[in-house]
């Protein structure tokens, strides 16, 4: 029952902006946490950032600051804001939630140019 969309994943230069939408089935207090995970062709899927529901985050170190992932609660979704964007930062950007066990989206493919 639990769905996971996400949007916001396009195509900018590097230097760029992004803001990467999280919208949940229903309150993402029914979460534990919820966060963003990325994944480049051929490399393993990794863990970008994460907010839990008191708001405490998490980010990888190849955020560098770069990144921020917030909550909406009214509206149920979970964004994450990406500046300075990087041709490293190319990869499908997926929305996932944790709860009784692991939820995903579909995934949303960011791609950065030089």
């Amino acid at each position: 029952q639990v769905q996971l969309v996400e949007s916001g994943g396009g195509l900018v230069q590097a230097g760029g902006s992004l803001r990467l939408s999280c919208a949940a089935s229903g309150s993402i207090f029914s979460f534990n946490d919820m966060g963003w995970y990325r994944q480049a062709p051929g490399k393993q899927r990794e863990l970008v950032a994460t907010i839990t529901n008191g708001g405490t985050r998490i980010y990888a170190d190849f955020v560098k600051g770069r990144f921020t992932i917030s909550r909406d609660n009214t509206k149920n979704t979970v964004n994450l804001q990406m500046n300075s964007l990087e041709p490293e930062d190319t990869a499908v950007y997926y929305c996932r939630a944790r709860g009784r066990s692991y939820y995903w989206g579909q995934g949303t493919q960011v791609t950065v140019s030089s």
